[in-house]
């Protein structure tokens, strides 16, 4: 048998390595930008090569056979001593525009509107944003020229740096005419899974339902059947939905303080509960002073905005206080 490394064997071993990594044919095709169906069909020609199976299929999960284990671990080091090479060998492009990956929801909702006061204190630094939620590591980064990232997340990755630089605050938002047309709902326990806005994809790892069950499992309710809501991608899309009088979303303190301060969006329960979440400035362990130039000017707009939002929250925790009294 030919064992000779074909363009096609390549093209195998590249949707092979990106599903064993992701543990799913779905994620790896959204890595590689092509269809789920072209990843399984380049895996199962790859098997068909070897005349031997590579994973173990079922309707939840992949699972590795002890060929695939081996294999996905010999192809994931060979590609990542290449990719390691290719960086350290490529000539430095002349500094250009400073790529920042930024959650979609964060970018539009936190830091574009902020962007303006950067721009003017440092025209120096071609900031670039990418709205966009792919998984981060150190090669996909080197990879696609992505100098720093901002995620709302856990802030877990073993080979870059990440640095918090603002805390969530959950709580659950609803416009005025929704709450007008729903007068029943006057505590957590009057809540129907049927009224939830639900962003299902709250960070790369999070269940479908994380933020509405932590933040009634803080208030001591106990709901089910959360299908029964309006699932979103996005959290500003189900925030979108709110302000539109579909539901009930759980807000993020960062992203709805502006509704909550105008009147567009009511917080008619108070109670805020910190999210298991944070948003983390993510680069690579040895960077530039460009990046800390950015994550300078973040820490700070997040300590101003922290301090913007903290009275918030004071304020209708207070003003709950006093309602219950």
């Amino acid at each position: 048998m030919d064992t000779r490394l074909s363009p096609s064997v390549l093209a195998w071993l590249r949707c092979f390595e990106a599903a064993a990594r992701c543990m799913s044919f779905t994620k790896a095709a959204a890595e590689l930008c092509v269809t789920q169906g072209a990843v399984s069909q380049q895996v199962k020609q790859l098997e068909g090569w070897l005349q031997r199976p590579l994973f173990l299929r079922s309707p939840r999960a992949l699972v590795l056979t002890p060929e695939g284990q081996w294999l996905a671990s010999v192809v994931r080091e060979s590609f990542q001593a290449i990719e390691g090479t290719l960086v350290q060998l490529r000539i430095p492009p002349a500094a250009g525009p400073l790529a920042l990956s930024c959650a979609p929801s964060f970018a539009m909702g936190w830091l574009t509107p902020r962007l303006g006061d950067f721009y003017r204190s440092h025209p120096e630094i071609g900031l670039r944003v990418i709205g966009e939620f792919h998984a981060l590591d150190r090669d996909r980064m080197a990879r696609d020229e992505v100098a720093a990232a901002l995620r709302y997340d856990l802030g877990q990755y073993p080979d870059l740096l990440a640095t918090e630089i603002l805390d969530e605050w959950l709580l659950p938002v609803a416009s005025p005419a929704f709450l007008a047309a729903h007068p029943q709902l006057r505590s957590p326990s009057d809540l129907h899974p049927a009224l939830l806005l639900h962003d299902s994809s709250a960070w790369d790892g999070a269940g479908p339902y994380e933020e509405w069950e932590h933040w009634l499992r803080h208030a001591g309710v106990t709901l089910q059947g959360f299908e029964q809501g309006h699932h979103f991608n996005l959290s500003q899309l189900a925030q979108g939905a709110a302000l539109a009088g579909q539901g009930m979303a759980m807000g993020r303190a960062a992203l709805v303080l502006e509704d909550l301060v105008s009147g567009r969006l009511v917080a008619p329960f108070g109670m805020p509960v910190r999210s298991r979440a944070a948003y983390h400035f993510v680069a690579p362990m040895q960077h530039t002073a460009r990046i800390d130039t950015v994550l300078s000017w973040l820490t700070a707009q997040a300590a101003h905005f922290r301090v913007q939002r903290d009275e918030l929250l004071q304020a209708l925790t207070a003003a709950q206080s006093r309602e219950r009294r």
